[in-house]
């Protein structure tokens, strides 16, 4: 079919990194995922002009996948951090303000694209070898014969996001059972490689947050479920294929009808038939994944069989694995007696309006069952993301039993050591980089101020952000405090919690010059432990992510669009 309009020729953009236009925009999104970091971040709401759901949210995970633009060096980073986020659920925001730092940072030093690229492939390098050291300043082991830790690093996910609107002892309450809810999904006794199990969260809108509870087993709504004399353990049986009766399910293919039969009576026999086999077998609870037809479901439970239907996709697998059955596909053949499975009782619980049905396994068992409940709806989705989020963390924990400090510390003690190393060989290093001394300077001074920019994005009411110039810890200031000089004997901790401040230390203001020195460790008494944590594997991944993203980005010689 020919064209009406004549097609335009694509639009090609030299260099750019030095189009004002893409440039604001890039700054734009900085300004706006920046606002949105750490806990006191400003929360953003995101409609369609054309109508729709109303996005309020400050997580990476919901935020940028409801911001849309045109713009393809904003779709590659949004791209490049989602991909991230998929996979370690954390840092995100990290990812995205400190990549948008470093492109920001290296084009307004005049650094050309290619020496920037390989000053920050360097200092990445610098930063992931010290990170991943046993003597690292900004590292901490992880001790799971305590949940000090574990409850730390979930609470820092937790209340990393505002739009849950905890309370402190809200906080405290939901991260532990975010750890209960991981630890009852690690099997204890199971020889050779470990299946982790599955957290199966409800969600129940209106109660207090402090209602909201962990279950071993399994929880499902079961508005109609009569439970009498049933003895355990109780025999299950489960169907993924429709209990029905339509034609539609039986399958592809032809279906011969006789003149004058009756394919409904037909069918209904046929379901009655295995509702008989079900009952001969001593089934006690019959589970199906869509419909059960009326009929059956009349005479099954006339037998004493609890009928539950409409169980969905997504509880298949962990019922499956909690009871031992395996699920029924068709109709047509028996039911081996190995698809049968267990639980060892069946009981009702109440959450506000919604009925349960708790199935407890007859061992041990690596499914639970998250309540979470929260006073409305925006606030308890925002928490289920925060939940699943920490859940996650908590388990990459398990390959690597390491947290980073938080609250910015990790960021300005990386900024403090990559300065003063960046200053030992410098002549052999700006040789094998290919770039000259003042372009090595220059590439060091943006990576710094990228990392220390990020530190400062957590504070948002004003206030001023600073550095200790013993340890490289981060520490702020509320806005009431005198401008124009750093407060020598200034009060309360640092932003990880691990330091207090005391007469004697010197500071500086971040995105300052100050004169290199190496951090000094810190004594680790068993008595300070760090408030805030972050997921060590999470944001060494970021920290990749964001100076990749951005290496990429600088990398970048011509923009082509087609603007048909």
């Amino acid at each position: 079919m020919s064209r009406r309009d004549k097609k335009s020729p694509s639009v090609c953009t030299d260099l750019p990194l030095d189009n004002a236009d893409i440039c604001n925009k890039l700054h734009l999104l900085r300004q706006l995922l920046k606002s949105c970091f750490g806990p006191t971040g400003r929360l953003k709401q995101v409609h369609n002009n054309i109508g729709g759901h109303v996005v309020t949210t400050s997580t990476s995970s919901v935020l940028l996948p409801a911001i849309t633009s045109s713009q393809p060096f904003i779709n590659l980073i949004k791209t490049s951090i989602l991909n991230h986020v998929s996979r370690f659920s954390d840092c995100g925001l990290f990812a995205a303000v400190l990549c948008l730092s470093l492109i920001e940072h290296a084009t307004r030093s005049g650094l050309r694209g290619g020496a920037a690229i390989r000053v920050n492939k360097h200092l990445l390098g610098l930063c992931t070898s010290y990170l991943q050291r046993e003597d690292c300043g900004c590292k901490i082991k992880l001790d799971f014969c305590s949940t000090h830790s574990a409850v730390a690093l979930a609470r820092s996910v937790i209340s990393s996001k505002p739009a849950c609107a905890l309370t402190e002892p809200e906080a405290l309450h939901v991260s532990t059972l975010t750890v209960r809810a991981f630890l009852l999904t690690v099997p204890c006794q199971s020889p050779g490689d470990v299946t982790l199990g599955k957290t199966v969260t409800v969600c129940v809108e209106g109660h207090p947050v402090l209602n909201s509870a962990v279950f071993p087993g399994l929880l499902v709504d079961a508005p109609d479920v009569l439970l009498v004399g049933l003895s355990d353990p109780l025999r299950v049986v489960l169907f993924s294929a429709s209990l029905a009766g339509d034609l539609a399910e039986l399958g592809d293919g032809t279906i011969d009808v006789h003149p004058g039969a009756d394919t409904d009576l037909q069918i209904l026999d046929q379901l009655l038939e295995l509702g008989k086999r079900v009952v001969r077998d001593e089934v006690k609870l019959c589970v199906c994944q869509k419909v059960v037809h009326p009929v059956l479901q009349h005479y099954l439970k006339g037998h004493g069989v609890v009928v539950m239907e409409r169980l969905g996709l997504a509880l298949m697998e962990p019922l499956a694995q909690l009871t031992g059955a395996q699920p029924v596909a068709t109709l047509h053949t028996t039911i081996p007696a190995t698809a049968y499975g267990k639980v060892r009782d069946l009981s009702v619980k109440q959450f506000g309006s919604k009925t349960m049905l708790h199935l407890h396994p007859t061992g041990e068992s690596s499914i639970c069952t998250m309540i979470l409940c929260h006073r409305n709806e925006t606030m308890l989705s925002e928490l289920k993301v925060a939940c699943q989020k920490a859940e996650h963390v908590l388990r990459l924990t398990l390959r690597e039993p390491s947290a980073l400090l938080g609250g910015g510390c990790t960021e300005t003690h990386l900024a403090a050591y990559v300065r003063h190393e960046s200053m030992k060989e410098v002549l052999e290093t700006v040789s094998a980089l290919g770039c000259s001394k003042t372009e090595h300077l220059r590439g060091v001074d943006a990576f710094c101020h990228s990392l220390e920019s990020v530190a400062a994005a957590l504070q948002h009411d004003g206030g001023d952000s600073f550095m200790d110039l013993t340890h490289a810890h981060h520490w702020t200031h509320p806005a009431d405090h005198m401008k124009g000089h750093v407060v020598e004997e200034s009060s309360g901790v640092c932003g990880c919690g691990l330091m207090e401040s005391s007469p004697n230390q010197k500071w500086t203001y971040l995105n300052t010059n100050y004169p290199p020195f190496s951090p000094a460790p810190l004594s680790r008494e068993a008595a300070v432990r760090p408030r805030v944590l972050d997921s060590f594997t999470a944001k060494l991944n970021a920290l990749q992510v964001a100076v990749e993203t951005a290496n990429l980005a600088l990398d970048v010689r011509y923009l082509i669009q087609d603007i048909n």
